[in-house]
């Protein structure tokens, strides 16, 4: 028996990155994964990027779970509340939510004072990564109602209120914070826990094909940028769902940020290649160096 055997797991956003990686993760534990984005084959939703959702589906069930891929924009009301519906018809309903939609990459601004941001694009990245999750929470927690538990995780970046270097980057990662402690304000009833989860320096598909290595070669990757060291793969941020979804006090951690480095340590998993990556304590102790 695996440990999430049984178990029903909607990762929203997981055509790459975070969201491929904890898709990969929950299916290795046994669990069934539907698999949502917008990008299919023959339809990629993001330029220059391969990835599909049927490709993270299939990669769930030869990892040992059961991979669905379901086309959705979370963006869209009608498309999300249609997804569930179809999650409740084949499985009769939901333990474990993931909202990691961003689409938000070729939206931010680096270097740019918010009073020049570009306000069409600060309002579609608000509407990719802050609207999308509350529509799919909407229509997905119902699903978890009357079952006695149930785990909804909002992916972010940091998990602190430090300012994040763009007005509107900062405002839609900080609101997944929000939105986790809102949710888990709300829920301290049902049984259900909501908490925020950051990565750390991830080393996704993206980021390695913009230091031109592969996760083979990836530490060459440091060449150009010495933090690369101390990043970690999309699977530990995926390990790191796993042990959440499986810890049965896991209600003690509802409302809080939590990020991948401090949970490996509670928990004891490692990334792939056995090592257990701590961005919170290598940014500290760079931001230390850096100042003295």
């Amino acid at each position: 028996m695996k440990p999430l055997d049984g178990k029903v797991a909607v990762v929203a956003g997981a055509t790459r990155g975070a969201g491929r990686g904890i898709a990969r993760a929950l299916g290795g534990a046994g669990a069934a994964v539907y698999c949502t984005g917008r990008s299919i084959r023959g339809a990629p939703a993001t330029e220059g990027r391969a990835e599909t959702i049927e490709g993270t589906a299939e990669m769930v069930t030869a990892d040992g779970g059961v991979g669905i891929h379901v086309q959705t924009d979370h963006t869209v009301a009608e498309q999300v509340e249609a997804l569930f519906r179809r999650v409740v018809a084949e499985q009769g309903g939901l333990d474990i939510l993931v909202n990691d939609v961003w689409g938000g990459d070729a939206l931010t601004e680096w270097g740019v004072p918010f009073w020049e941001l570009d306000p069409e694009k600060g309002r579609t990245m608000q509407e990719r990564a802050v609207w999308s999750h509350i529509l799919t929470s909407r229509y997905g927690v119902p699903l978890m109602l009357g079952r006695g538990d149930g785990l909804v995780v909002e992916i972010t970046d940091g998990d602190s209120h430090d300012y994040r270097g763009n007005l509107h980057y900062d405002l839609a990662k900080i609101s997944a914070i929000r939105l986790a402690h809102a949710m888990a304000e709300e829920l301290k009833e049902a049984g259900i826990t909501s908490v925020a989860l950051t990565p750390g320096f991830l080393r996704s598909e993206t980021m390695l094909d913009h230091f031109g290595v592969t996760e083979a070669n990836w530490r060459d990757g440091a060449k150009q940028d010495p933090h690369f060291i101390a990043s970690e793969t999309p699977a530990f941020i995926g390990r790191a769902v796993v042990a959440l979804a499986t810890d049965p006090d896991v209600g003690s951690k509802a409302g809080q940020a939590l990020a991948t480095g401090h949970l490996a340590r509670e928990y004891g998993f490692t990334d792939i290649d056995g090592s257990q990556p701590h961005w919170p304590s290598y940014y500290e102790a760079y931001k230390v160096a850096s100042e003295s």
